[in-house]
């Protein structure tokens, strides 16, 4: 059975030190559907090896292991999609003496007008020399036709998240806004207003508006298609960037401010609660720290056993432009359930 919490590090170029020894970073998803009553999956052919698995790839430089997974799946199949839930990480020996980690998703596939494919850079198509063969096959199918036991595992991992109904999810983005400029710098009291001051303070040139670009391509590897902000500048600054390259038009929502929550930080949960539930597409919700326990208090609720380990629990929650990312599933008898939880700090050369 999968882990219900898994760690993404977002932070992944291609090779890296741990621990003396070298580290081969590689992402990939396994892109699913149904078809009637069956579970199919996308597989391909590697002709240099002349095996069947699941497409992959190794990182590159300066780039997150999500936007990695999406890129590869892409190459090597044509498929747009956007990540799921995480899944168990590959870890083996190289020839060399390397390790490499091989990082996978649960994906679907996306229209081709959905916004999020907007925000993304192009693609180039495998070689052929590369990959030969491409195809949709049913679970049975493909537990015949894969050539290594860790992808029939991989497989064993989906099908069972299918069987017990925790593979039909949908993806809640928490967003906490990048860095912003000091209240020390910015506050002016005798020409505004402590509100006004707040609600206007910007992000730093550097750290601030830097991490926000980086946030975008995060936001377009999981196809979040609406983004809910707190109205204050430093939170819109964040998420701006990711709609105007995704073409959306941003929500604002006066109850995830700083003063309204002071005021009524029930309001907040109810505001989160609303948004957690959007099944139709996957949703991005900024905010700042000192709202943040009470949308953790929030999502608390919904993570069942050991997952409420993965909820921070004491300040500051998330850092600055960091995200969590909650993904959610019905259970029997229709109550909602997350079942995994990512927290991720974007890959800032990405984004630039």
């Amino acid at each position: 059975m999968a882990k219900s919490v898994k760690s993404s590090k977002s932070s992944a170029p291609e090779a890296e030190k741990s621990g003396g020894k070298k580290v081969v970073r590689a992402a990939g998803a396994l892109v699913w559907r149904e078809a009637g009553k069956n579970l199919e999956v996308l597989l391909v052919h590697r002709p240099k090896y002349d095996d069947w698995s699941f497409p992959k790839g190794k990182v590159e430089e300066g780039e997150s292991l999500q936007t990695c997974a999406v890129r590869e799946v892409g190459e090597e199949t044509g498929a747009a999609i956007r990540l799921e839930q995480p899944l168990t990480t590959i870890r083996y020996k190289l020839s060399d003496g390397a390790r490499k980690e091989v990082h996978y998703w649960a994906a679907r596939e996306l229209r081709g007008d959905d916004p999020a494919l907007a925000a993304r850079a192009a693609v180039e198509p495998a070689p052929a020399a590369e990959i030969d063969g491409v195809e949709w096959m049913t679970s049975k199918e493909a537990r015949k036709r894969l050539t290594h036991g860790v992808d029939r595992d991989l497989l064993g991992e989906l099908v069972d998240l299918w069987e017990d109904g925790k593979l039909d999810t949908w993806t809640f983005v928490l967003v906490r806004h990048a860095r912003a400029v000091k209240r020390s710098v910015w506050n002016r009291p005798k020409e505004r207003s402590a509100e006004e001051d707040e609600a206007t303070r910007p992000l730093t040139k550097d750290q601030g508006e830097v991490r926000a670009t980086a946030v975008v391509p995060v936001l377009a590897a999981y196809g979040v298609g609406r983004v809910v902000t707190s109205p204050w500048k430093r939170c819109v600054d964040t998420v701006a960037p990711f709609a105007a390259a995704a073409g959306l038009e941003l929500e604002t929502d006066p109850a995830l401010t700083e003063h309204a929550h002071a005021k009524k930080p029930k309001d907040v949960r109810k505001a989160v609660s609303r948004v957690i539930r959007e099944r139709c597409r996957p949703v991005a919700l900024c905010t700042h720290r000192p709202v943040l326990p009470s949308v953790m208090d929030e999502i608390a609720e919904y993570a069942p056993g050991k997952l409420l380990r993965s909820v921070p629990d004491q300040d500051p929650w998330l850092k600055t432009g960091e995200i969590m990312v909650v993904h959610m599933a019905r259970r029997p008898r229709g109550k909602v359930r997350a079942v995994a939880i990512e927290k991720q700090r974007p890959v800032l050369s990405e984004g630039r």
